[in-house]
């Protein structure tokens, strides 16, 4: 093969591979080859020799049509051996129509939609090839080419890419496809540079460094007819950037990474870069401009608390002076509270960003807590999370640990050790043992002191440094909660702290008439402030008018809906770039863009169909998830999961606080959690709550223990109505026994809600029922 391959000019690998490809699928048509579709399980698990099987699958409804859709963890379920689990999947996976999208039985040929996409294409060629393939025994030039293969797999998987086709010495590689992401030009350049280092370190039988070169283009491609089948498949590419691509491939000296104008302005200043002029190229009409990319720079931090947003503060000067002027106040030992109200998408938690980025550089202590719809019910949990994140407790840590860490994150603010732990301990759940005496207190001395104990806390920071408290999404707090606001807002007057609490307009604090209480509200922005972030995702580059005039009516205002709308259309392909604007690619239609920020949200995960499944499951755990979990329930390779998750990130769907396995993860909004959880049909989402309720029952014993209103949650969108109205009974119960009463009434309130969906004579409802009443949820409501 790579003496053939050679043998034609190497920029014409492009028009081989295509040619060679499409014989292949003709061939493929004509000759068959492909594993046969099974008609029934019994026959297919016979076929594979596992008959003692079929009576298993059957017992629990699997037919041929859910075969795409079984992990490991149901065969294990099934009873299958770990031997047999692994040869059923590998099985699976060669079956045609393996996704069990539908009936294996009656599943129509292969297909697939052409479509536009902004790809950056990547060819490698390996330098000198034809020289070895003379001097080289034959199978020591596969071990050769073997291993220059396995090079560039990890490398550019590594980056995103996805490996097109290997032909001898050539890869082919796409960057946004079949996952688009605004940094995939980034990543192309950054896999070019680092093969042009890997390679020539391998160690091979060629006795010498081997070399390659690298040529990369970005631009608009048909990505069409789905070629070959099996392990010969590709998405055959059409359009000018492949072509170019690999133009630019045969240009590069080796050792070099050469790129185009257009990859060259999607990498801006991100590389060192030298310009080659306007090359000829055969096959084009025109000169082309042509780069060499020389090095990078330092890799960009992966893990900072919360990634900033890249779209810039717009319309809200008034705003962002009041804030800073606020912290000023509070930094000279004037404590201040700043109440930031407004609707959803109007910019609040961009708001605390901006005053945590112009705070940055400052000697001062951040607080942040979150409130979530998912703990109203949950005493103190925004405290609990805190904590928990402060102290960095993993789950994995002995309790000797996790109390230790808690003591030296209590031990930076306050001497009252001794004091506050085993509060705080009992709060997170940690046992004292015999560190400290037992805490012989009654329910509501306990409540009242353990209230005090974050109070000490703050108090003991602000002694030694300036602190910044942002509390958001306040409107999801929980009664306990509300109430440690209460004495904080009050007390904090005298100390130097700057709290900001952010939430929607139907919440109605109680602290807006104390004198040292700012009420900040948001309002939607005027259409030139809209039009100034859409020139911001636009880079400058003005859109079709009738673009941009459904992108201002369909967001009314909206900041969020701004920015995710106006993505939507640069990634939809609908326009592309023509100097300093873009134009339309066709006559658009008012349906052509989404009409609202939740279709605009689906039509993104629609271009990120492997994202889109952990994006659903990442919006079932809730707006914040553990990266332990995530990769708990979802049963997929630490690499595919994290770059699934990588490329959430990419497109701002999800920010990251830590690094994995420690790392937490949080939807970008609410709304954009919404948008993921509403896209999960119903059947799929009762099955996907119960394997979180599962995976949370055994490998997380601590949630059943000291969160079982979580659990119930899960077990509740499972259909495990009876175990949910269990787990809710447990949380009343933990309530009550920490006087936190309204707490303990919500959750009795939803086991009664569960229970009355049960046969009302069963004897299990009839014994629920009882227990609930006993709880006496009716006197503290």
């Amino acid at each position: 093969m790579i003496g053939s391959w050679r043998a034609h000019h190497p920029a014409d690998k492009w028009l081989f591979l295509t040619v060679l490809l499409k014989w292949r699928a003709n061939l493929a048509r004509l000759g068959g080859g492909e594993m046969s579709q099974p008609t029934s399980i019994a026959e297919w698990l016979t076929s594979v020799g596992m008959p003692e099987y079929a009576t298993r699958f059957a017992e629990n409804d699997i037919d041929v049509s859910v075969l795409g859709h079984l992990t490991d963890r149901d065969l294990k379920e099934l009873g299958v051996s770990l031997g047999h689990r692994r040869k059923l999947l590998a099985t699976i996976a060669e079956l045609p129509a393996a996704s069990g999208a539908r009936p294996m039985a009656t599943a129509p040929a292969a297909r697939d939609d052409a479509q536009r996409r902004h790809l950056s294409i990547m060819f490698c060629d390996l330098v000198g090839s034809t020289a070895l393939s003379t001097r080289l025994d034959v199978e020591d030039l596969r071990a050769v080419v073997a291993a220059y293969h396995q090079c560039c797999a990890e490398t550019i998987e590594r980056e995103g890419g996805f490996i097109a086709k290997y032909m001898g010495d050539g890869v082919l590689a796409y960057f946004g496809y079949p996952q688009a992401s605004e940094h995939d030009a980034e990543r192309a350049v950054r896999a070019g540079l680092a093969l042009v280092e890997a390679v020539p370190s391998l160690e091979t039988p060629a006795e010498a460094p081997l070399e390659v070169r690298v040529g990369i283009a970005t631009g608009l491609v048909v990505v069409g007819d789905l070629l070959g089948t099996g392990a010969a498949q590709e998405q055959a590419v059409v359009g000018e950037t492949p072509n170019l691509a690999a133009r630019l491939q045969a240009l590069a000296e080796p050792g070099a990474v050469v790129i185009a104008s257009g990859t060259r302005d999607l990498t801006g200043g991100l590389f060192e870069y030298r310009d080659l002029g306007t090359v000829a190229l055969k096959g084009f009409d025109r000169d082309m401009r042509a780069w060499q990319v020389l090095g990078g720079d330092a890799a960009e931090s992966r893990f900072e608390a919360l990634r900033a947003a890249s779209t810039p503060l717009v319309g809200r000067d008034d705003e962002t002076s009041l804030l800073l002027s606020r912290w000023e106040q509070a930094k000279a030992g004037e404590g201040r509270v700043v109440l930031l109200s407004g609707e959803a998408g109007v910019g609040k938690s961009r708001m605390t960003q901006v005053l945590l980025e112009r705070s940055a550089q400052e000697p001062h202590a951040r607080l942040r807590y979150f409130c979530s719809p998912h703990h109203q019910d949950s005493a103190l949990h925004p405290l609990i999370a805190q904590l928990n994140h402060a102290a960095g407790i993993r789950r994995t840590d002995t309790d000797g640990e996790r109390l230790a860490k808690l003591e030296d994150v209590i031990a930076e603010a306050t001497d009252r050790i001794a004091e506050t732990a085993p509060l705080l301990a009992d709060l997170l759940g940690i046992p004292i043992g015999d560190r400290y005496p037992p805490l012989d207190l009654t329910p509501g001395a306990r409540k009242a002191k353990t209230l005090e104990a974050p109070l000490t806390l703050v108090e003991g920071l602000a002694a030694r440094r300036p602190v910044l408290m942002i509390f958001e999404d306040a409107h999801w707090s929980d009664p306990t909660t509300r109430a440690l606001l209460d004495i904080l807002v009050d007390r904090l007057a005298a100390l130097r702290v700057l709290l900001v609490v952010t939430f929607r307009p139907e919440f109605g604090p109680a602290w807006r008439d104390r004198p040292h209480v700012d009420l900040l509200g948001l309002g939607r922005l005027a259409p030139d402030q809209c039009v100034a972030i859409i020139s911001h995702l636009t880079g400058g580059r003005v859109l079709p008018g009738e673009i941009a005039g459904q992108i201002l009516d369909r967001t009314d205002g909206v900041p969020l809906f701004v920015e995710e709308l106006t993505k939507t259309v640069l990634e939809s392909g609908l326009v592309r770039k023509a100097g300093n604007a873009y134009i339309a690619t066709a006559l658009i239609g008012r349906t052509a863009i989404p009409e609202t920020l939740l279709a605009s949200l689906l039509a993104r995960l629609d271009r990120m169909p492997e994202t889109r499944d952990l994006a659903q499951l990442g919006a079932a755990l809730g707006r914040q998830f553990s990266y332990e979990l995530v990769a708990a329930v979802a049963e997929l390779p630490p690499a595919v999961l994290e770059r699934s998750l990588e490329r959430l990130e990419s497109a701002e769907l999800i920010f990251r606080r830590g690094a994995p396995p420690d790392a937490e993860y949080t939807f970008k909004h609410a709304l954009v959690q919404d948008a993921a959880y509403g896209t999960i049909l119903r059947d799929r989402r009762q099955r996907l709550h119960g394997r979180i309720a599962s995976v949370l029952e055994t490998d997380f014993p601590e949630v059943p223990k000291r969160q079982p209103g979580t659990l119930a949650r899960h077990c509740a969108e499972a259909g495990q109505t009876e175990k949910a109205a269990e787990l809710y009974i447990a949380a009343s119960g933990r309530a009550t026994a920490a006087s936190n009463n309204v707490e303990a009434a919500a959750h009795l309130k939803r086991a009664l809600a569960l229970v009355a969906t049960l046969p009302p004579r069963a004897p299990r409802t009839v014994e629920l029922r009882n227990r609930i009443m006993v709880g006496g949820w009716w006197w503290s409501t």
